[in-house]
């Protein structure tokens, strides 16, 4: 099975630090979205999207990316945030789903988190992803495959 995991890790790199988790144990094209404008996906089986949380949404180049998805592909998410309290992919899971994509479903955990005036007091959830929150990526991308 070829899988891709289009992902962009802006801040400090705690998004990344999953995908590189998953990509060190299973074979996966990564693919940092802020470096491509376009990408192969019919020579995917599994798409994977991976990005930090921003205003409660993934970042705008990971959904503008997933736009042009082919139907039926099968689609899965991966983020970190500052506050873990909700779904973070469902905008662009909503999104892809209308095009005809089938979702496997979202991982998300903790990631460092200095945004905004969370930098005047040095940010909230240092450490993070930890080990665990690295394995659960590694566990939740296994179970799809």
């Amino acid at each position: 099975m070829k899988v891709v995991i289009v992902y962009e890790s802006t801040h400090h790199g705690n998004t990344k630090i999953l995908v590189d988790a998953i990509a060190k144990k299973n074979e996966v094209d990564l693919v940092d979205a802020t470096k491509t404008n376009s990408i192969p996906y019919e020579r995917y089986d599994m798409i994977g999207f991976a990005s930090g949380a921003a205003f409660g949404k993934f970042y705008k180049k990971i959904t503008s990316l997933a736009r042009s998805v082919p139907s039926g592909k099968k689609v899965f998410f991966l983020y970190s945030c500052g506050k873990n309290s909700k779904d973070y992919s469902k905008n662009i899971c909503g999104i892809l789903e209308a095009n005809g994509c089938i979702s496997l479903g979202s991982y998300g955990c903790c990631g460092y988190d200095t945004y905004g005036p969370l930098k005047l007091m040095g940010g909230i959830n240092k450490g993070h992803p930890d080990e665990n929150e690295i394995r659960g990526a590694v566990d939740f991308y296994t179970s799809l495959v």
